[in-house]
């Protein structure tokens, strides 16, 4: 999965992150009176001081929801066809005491956590194959499927040598760290880095590396992603050497053959690590009426949870699983921060687009933080179908930033393409809500995502009459322009960010409430 990685190992390899000074929520501002290329949430309430909006269900496909946190519990939706926790399906949809949503990563009492990266399941499925057979005489097909499977393996073992140096960096790291305090008897910080003596010359060169990361940097935050990227990366760097196919079916009992099978899961919407999914969905709709914590792009949506997305990458069966319950809930907007670069059953996932598009449901994907071309590499799901069409219910989300300069404006990890990705949405240093009551700023596209996915919420609450795809035209027609030059993420090209994304511009609702309003007028 395409998380928080960016930022992460970005640090790991010794970059220098910028951070953001913005004021907290700096993502609901508007560009015309701050400058500040937030998505003019706050000027959109005031137009729409004088409506009433209709609820607008919005489905989360994450790692699941913290439900009952204090800024998130009056936004969750509740299926009110069935009654809690008396172990029948009493709205006979096939899911049991699915009040919030559903989980396709638990079964009976236990929850997948961590999974392999996609081309890793694929790879070890077709190397027990070929390592058996004799690759010298095979017949055209099945040296196609080999070609494949070599072009498979060099990818996994590139991934696996980028994860083990992601792996090392943070024990390298982490011991420094430790050899600092306990030397110098004190906490981390600019002061223990710098009264720290170098017993040998990699000391030498990572008290270098540290003074500088601890200018852009808390000592305390660098500790935690540290601490975070063993916790995440190692568990997966060692599912991808040996697959995960059977304990996932161990524990989740369904079976991965059948990629259209659906009555499987559980209720536990929260799962092990509900992190990425909580600061999602209080972008989108974090409790506007209440004192404290953050308000939510779209006041009046209720958030569906659909946990489908693991520590690693997310299986196809789940994704489409997880959009068909949306559209059969009454879920509006769908929004989708993850991706991958490989996809095995690609079909089941596109029939859920088409499922979704044909019950009018807006598909809002992330696009990804690798700092790739969209329009040159592949990443799943996408709106691009097998059979050539293209799902016209797809907004696809780059990630802008609070800067006010041009070059720092483009998310530096941001995916982007002019074919590719429909527009900017803000994703850099994004203050939300995370598990146990608690707020934190996070990065990525899947930050962006959802700032888009609130900004279509609220359109489709006042005004729903307009249908999935009229609203992604709007967002489109609307966006707010940037006109200075933007650098190109991964290089230091300079460029227009019409030259990144089909718009031209970041998304705003203001200026989509305001040409909806006079159109009406």
């Amino acid at each position: 999965m395409n998380r928080f990685f960016a930022f992460t190992w970005l640090l790991l390899m010794s970059y220098i992150i910028i951070a953001q000074s913005e004021a907290l929520n700096w993502y609901l501002k508007s560009p015309k009176t701050t400058k500040v290329y937030g998505v003019g949430a706050e000027a959109a309430y005031e137009l729409l001081k004088n409506k009433k909006p209709k609820e607008i269900v919005v489905g989360v496909i994450d790692s699941g929801v913290e439900v009952d946190h204090e800024d998130l519990k009056e936004s969750m939706w509740i299926n009110e066809d069935e009654i809690p926790n008396n172990g029948l399906d009493d709205d006979n949809n096939g899911y049991i005491d699915d009040i919030h949503g559903w989980s396709f990563l638990g079964g009976d009492s236990l929850d997948m956590n961590y999974e392999a990266f996609e081309i890793a399941r694929m790879y070890l499925k077709s190397a027990s194959f070929f390592e058996e057979i004799d690759t010298t005489n095979l017949n055209p097909e099945d040296l196609k499927k080999y070609e494949d499977y070599l072009d498979l393996r060099k990818t996994y073992n590139e991934k696996q040598q980028e994860l083990k140096f992601q792996v090392q960096s943070a024990k390298l790291i982490t011991k420094y760290i430790e050899s600092v305090e306990k030397q110098t008897g004190m906490p981390f910080s600019k002061k223990a880095n710098k009264d720290f003596e170098p017993k040998n010359e990699m000391d030498t060169r990572l008290r270098k590396q540290m003074k500088i990361i601890l200018m852009v940097v808390s000592a305390d935050q660098l500790k935690e992603e540290m601490s975070m990227g063993l916790e995440m990366i190692e568990p997966m760097y060692n599912m991808n050497n040996t697959g995960t196919d059977s304990l996932r079916e161990s524990v989740v009992g369904d079976n991965l053959s059948d990629v259209y099978e659906k009555d499987y899961g559980c209720n536990r919407y929260e799962g092990p690590d509900a992190g990425h999914g909580t600061h999602v969905s209080g972008i989108i709709a974090a409790d506007a009426n209440n004192t404290f914590g953050i308000k939510g792009i779209a006041p009046s949506a209720k958030i569906m949870c659909l946990r489908a997305v693991p520590n690693g990458d997310e299986r196809d069966k789940d994704i489409a699983n997880s959009i068909i319950y949306a559209v059969d809930n009454g879920a509006k907007v769908i929004n989708m921060s993850f991706g991958k670069t490989h996809t095995p059953n690609k079909l089941a996932v596109d029939q859920a687009i088409q499922y979704a598009a044909k019950h009018d449901v807006l598909l809002i994907h992330a696009a990804g933080n690798d700092a790739k071309n969209l329009d040159e590499n592949d990443f799943y799901p996408a709106r691009t179908l097998n059979d050539g069409s293209t799902a016209q219910n797809w907004l696809e989300v780059g990630a802008s930033s609070a800067s006010k300069k041009g070059k720092k404006f483009v998310a530096s990890f941001s995916n982007y393409g002019v074919k590719s990705v429909d527009l900017f949405s803000p994703g850099v240093n994004i203050y939300s809500t995370m598990p146990d009551n608690k707020y934190k700023d996070e990065s990525g596209t899947s930050m962006a995502a959802p700032a888009a996915a609130g900004v279509a919420a609220l359109i489709r609450a006042y005004f729903p009459e307009l249908s999935a795809v009229e609203v992604k035209n709007v967002l489109m027609n609307s966006v707010e322009p940037y006109k200075k030059k933007v650098r190109r993420p991964g290089s230091k090209e300079k460029v227009l960010l019409s030259d990144l994304c089909i718009s031209g511009g970041v998304i705003s609702a203001e200026n989509a409430i305001k040409t909806l309003l006079e159109q009406r007028n």
